[in-house]
């Protein structure tokens, strides 16, 4: 562990902090720590921060209940700024957005971003916005049955392709059953962050039973 003495804090005693969620990876903001803050962040599990435009800290959440529990803190190469990853309790911004970064600059025509997570938003918007001639569309208006019997063929063709041990179509197959889970979660009102917590619960208890093992 790297301690905090060794860290560049520049001469205002600050240090930049990049704080990202800890399931969508998603940057939520930027602030500053200085030596302080960063104490207090270390003890207390939660983030704290320096305001320069109040020349005070703030613990994040303090008034809002938005806290933001800290998984790690890590430095950069130069020591000299933070990534500080969380779970958080609510919106990362004081506008009520999850993240800070809503205000996009540039986006390449040639070069698309994609994430689960936008998939899922994309899902929800044909849920409530239902534009014609989607297949999406079309699955949320059959409802339940239509969905879950479209999950239940996907998964067969995952494991003929499996079974077959061609992975391009197995590739292909699973992305199908994947795409028609994330409908079914939009459909029953499950998030992505959802399902990282369930998958995080159970890594947590992977790795207790592996220890026990290795300690018999």
């Amino acid at each position: 562990m790297l301690d905090i003495e060794a860290l560049k804090f520049d001469e205002n005693g600050l240090i930049p902090a990049v704080v990202v969620d800890a399931y969508s990876k998603k940057v939520l903001t930027v602030a500053y720590m200085n030596k302080e803050s960063l104490k207090i962040s270390m003890e207390k599990g939660l983030t704290c921060f320096y305001s320069r435009s109040r020349q005070e800290l703030w613990l994040k959440g303090e008034t809002s209940g938005n806290y933001q529990h800290i998984v790690s803190i890590t430095a950069d190469c130069d020591n000299d700024a933070l990534t500080v990853v969380v779970e958080k309790d609510g919106p990362a911004c004081h506008t009520g957005t999850d993240s800070c970064f809503t205000n996009q600059v540039y986006q390449s025509e040639e070069r698309h971003e994609f994430s689960v997570e936008g998939l899922y938003e994309l899902l929800q918007g044909r849920k409530n916005d239902m534009p014609e001639g989607s297949y999406t569309t079309y699955l949320f208006q059959k409802g339940i049955d239509k969905i879950l019997k479209k999950v239940g063929e996907e998964c067969t063709e995952v494991i003929i392709a499996g079974k077959a041990d061609d992975k391009k179509e197995t590739i292909y197959e699973i992305a199908d059953l994947a795409y028609h889970v994330m409908v079914l979660m939009v459909q029953m009102g499950i998030s992505v962050e959802d399902i990282q917590k369930e998958l995080a619960s159970r890594h947590i208890i992977d790795h207790k039973v592996k220890q026990e093992k290795m300690t018999q």
